[in-house]
């Protein structure tokens, strides 16, 4: 009786080592699933325009690109903030450009409308430049206390004329950049100013920079 007790015994807890062990199989295979799940979940249309939204936002300086090339560029400080937002969700930044040395004197400023390519393009984010019906009135636009900007209606109706498109794309692994896109090569279609077309192109870094030529 004793025998057939143990014996018992050894068959109960080898069938519960079994258990046990096909137990935690199954929880590895779970947490494997999901952790995969996670890490391979694709990015939608609107987390690559948030992402280029975040990126461009803030205070940058092309001190970079003025110590490599001092012929051909300037210390410039862009500063991004955001503006309003459409009611198709479409994000709208200030942006504004100045010499380093006198920030409250901007020499560009322009609306960044920013949004999911359209699907018919072969693209991840577009972003539009516009005019501003009247850039005084959002002169260091960022730097001023909420209640003393233009408010976000007033930003929809001081959208002007529309300067260019850019196509971004995420970049390849590898690169510095996060996004990179360019206009036509053609150019596009403009007539501010006494233009008749404009270039840009923009690349979104890793380091938070952003080279925008226009």
């Amino acid at each position: 009786m004793e025998k057939g007790s143990e014996s018992g015994s050894k068959s109960d807890s080898n069938g519960w080592n079994r258990a046990r062990g096909l137990v935690v199989k199954t929880l590895v295979l779970i947490g494997g699933a999901f952790l995969l799940k996670r890490f391979t979940k694709s990015t939608t249309r609107w987390d690559h325009a948030k992402i280029v939204v975040r990126s461009l936002s803030g205070e940058k300086f092309s001190w970079e690109q003025a110590s490599r090339d001092p012929d051909n560029y300037f210390n410039i400080r862009s500063l991004t903030c955001p503006a309003t937002e459409m009611v198709d969700g479409s994000k709208v930044l200030y942006f504004e450009q100045a010499f380093w040395r006198s920030p409250q004197k901007p020499f560009r400023q322009r609306f960044l409308m920013v949004k999911p390519c359209p699907k018919d393009l072969k693209c991840d984010v577009e972003v539009s430049s516009f005019a501003i019906r009247d850039v005084e009135e959002y002169k260091n636009f960022c730097d001023r206390p909420r209640d003393q900007r233009p408010q976000p209606e007033e930003v929809i109706s001081d959208i002007a004329e529309h300067l260019t498109a850019i196509h971004l794309n995420r970049c390849k692994r590898g690169k510095r950049c996060l996004y990179e896109g360019s206009t036509p090569p053609v150019g596009f279609p403009n007539s501010w100013n006494g233009a008749t077309y404009c270039t840009s192109e923009l690349s979104v870094l890793k380091n938070n920079e952003n080279t925008f030529l226009g």
